[in-house]
């Protein structure tokens, strides 16, 4: 028998910095997730490439990453995506959704406006930096794990989820942003944070939004502070994506 195949639905263009250091950001997900012995294939949504209708069954499970367009948004490859992910529902494969995939970055709310929720600019701004999640006590979905119930992970986002889908389930919270983690079923979850990132992607993201005058420059030196005073969890949340993925958990 062969092992398990998954695919990356890539919402983003790779940055240079991205593709030198990591061969781009399918690299950086394969370094997360893959494990010896699974298929891993790239689709770049983005830019109009999805996988064929034929295609979809032969895989275990989907990725959908991070995107600097608006989940909200009604692009062609948005509107193609949302249709995929209904599909993807409907036949029960395993999706994961990174930020856009929860939402901007926007797979997170991709994902809850796919299912019938809401999502939109956050009141509070902008969320960058490590940001300390709670995973809901009431919550079944990380019983068979041993992880804390606090978690910190990379943010980078001024997006959020505002309504969950009907019947999805709340699994983790901040301070900062209301939904950061949702569930639907067995099949489906969402993150808001970046699970996946290193610390010099998440600097060199910062110095690209100065650029693109999205935040300011006086901001990031403190910022870039709390950066390198700190770090994420990367462990746990390799744990938790990998073990949800793979139905493991």
């Amino acid at each position: 028998m062969g092992g398990k195949k998954f695919a990356l639905l890539l919402c983003a263009e790779d940055s240079e910095y991205v593709k030198k250091m990591y061969g781009g950001y399918f690299g950086v997900f394969l370094k997360m997730l893959a494990d010896e012995g699974e298929a891993w294939d790239l689709y770049r949504v983005a830019c109009g490439v999805f996988p064929l209708d034929e295609e979809i069954d032969g895989y275990d499970g989907f990725v959908i990453s991070g995107s600097s367009r608006d989940a909200h948004g009604n692009d062609a490859w948005i509107c193609r995506l949302l249709a995929l992910l209904k599909k993807l529902d409907d036949m029960k494969k395993k999706v994961l959704g990174i930020c856009f995939g929860h939402q901007a970055c926007m797979s997170k709310e991709i994902l809850s406006r796919a299912l019938g929720g809401k999502s939109g600019r956050a009141i509070t701004g902008w969320d960058i930096g490590i940001r300390t999640i709670h995973l809901s006590a009431s919550s079944k979905a990380f019983s068979s794990l041993k992880i804390p119930a606090l978690l910190s992970i990379y943010e980078i986002h001024r997006d959020e989820v505002w309504e969950l889908p009907p019947k999805a389930e709340l699994i983790a919270w901040s301070e900062k942003t209301g939904v950061e983690m949702f569930k639907y079923g067995d099949h489906i979850m969402g993150i808001q944070g970046h699970p996946e990132y290193t610390k010099d992607i998440l600097l060199n993201l910062i110095d690209r939004l100065v650029k693109l005058e999205y935040i300011v420059d006086t901001e990031t030196e403190e910022l870039k502070a709390k950066l390198q005073a700190s770090e994420p969890d990367q462990e746990a949340w390799k744990s938790v994506c990998r073990s949800f993925l793979k139905g493991e958990l």
